[in-house]
């Protein structure tokens, strides 16, 4: 299914395919295109799910807002790494503890310091760092093996495929390993939008709400500045959002609804128009969205087209 195109100087030089899914409050699909019942990988929109499961493991936290960290996926800033730092530290580990791979940060003016100051990759700047953390402090509070802890076998990621095939409300049609190498799981499009309303439709006291409204309140700690994920949670009231690799998005409002997107060629420049579209079905069209509505395409320097919605 056709969901966006690439339109520079009036002509159409590519489009987009892929499903996506819109569910109102209640849970039901309002609006649909593509495969939105087959199972697809949503790499880091998995994070909020899974944190739930580190929760209900036995993780704490010496600050709430660690779960925003541990939920997102960073854009390597000080406060980012600083915090994730202390995350491990907290549990009495250090930086030497991760398995994830080392990375340069996500963000362009934060990578170009790191190498003008002589520094490299490392484990603690890759964007996976809060998550990686907070499974070897989930751990450590279980007395688990911290060695193999990515391992789909481990105690620990057996209780997070537990949680996780809960919320969504349909069984893990497979487990890969993400980027970070930690295991993905794979479920519906429309599995995805309802296990996120079940974060922000839980009771206040619950861990799933408990996730849910610190990714709200810290919204950089999930993504970064000026990330998507920023943006969207701050802009709309009670939105909560989380974007993965390969074009998956997934955003859910508490007695709204929820949309959630793949882009098939893993273009992430189509997501927000999508994503935006799918959020004006529901009514919701806060000023950011307009901003989001239609990515620049540049040429030479200047805007000479956009990426936008067909759907």
């Amino acid at each position: 299914m056709i969901l966006a195109e690439v339109v520079r100087s009036g002509f159409t030089e590519c489009v987009h395919e892929g499903a996506v899914v819109v569910l109102d409050a209640a849970g039901a699909v309002v609006a649909e295109a593509g495969d939105v019942t087959g199972p697809m990988f949503p790499r880091s929109s998995n994070k909020p799910l899974q944190t739930v499961g580190m929760l209900r493991s036995g993780l704490r936290t010496a600050d709430p807002a660690d779960l925003a960290l541990i939920s997102g996926s960073h854009y390597g800033e000080p406060f980012h790494v600083a915090r994730a730092r202390r995350i491990l530290e907290t549990a009495g580990l250090t930086e030497d503890a991760l398995r994830c791979p080392e990375a340069l940060p996500s963000l362009e003016s934060e990578r170009d310091l790191v190498l003008r100051e002589g520094g490299g990759p490392s484990r603690i700047r890759m964007n996976c760092s809060g998550k990686h953390a907070g499974m070897l402090a989930t751990c450590v509070e279980n007395d688990w093996p911290l060695d193999d802890y990515r391992d789909a076998k481990h105690p620990l990621q057996a209780a997070i495929a537990a949680a996780v095939t809960e919320l969504v409300g349909e069984p893990i049609a497979a487990t890969g390993i993400d980027g970070c190498g930690a295991p993905v799981f794979a479920f519906s499009l429309t599995a995805l939008a309802r296990g996120f309303q079940r974060l922000v439709a839980a009771p206040p006291t619950s861990f799933e709400r408990l996730v849910a409204d610190t990714m709200r309140a810290d919204p950089e700690l999930v993504a970064g500045t000026g990330a998507e994920d920023t943006l969207l949670m701050s802009g709309v009231p009670g939105l909560l959002a989380k974007g993965g690799a390969e074009g998956v998005q997934v955003v859910a409002i508490p007695e709204v609804g929820a949309v959630a997107l793949k882009i098939s060629d893993g273009a992430m420049r189509a997501r927000m128009p999508v994503l935006v579209s799918g959020l004006r079905r529901l009514g919701v069209d806060e000023p950011v969205l307009t901003r989001l509505a239609a990515v620049p395409v540049l040429g030479g320097g200047n805007e000479v087209g956009e990426v936008r919605a067909t759907w």
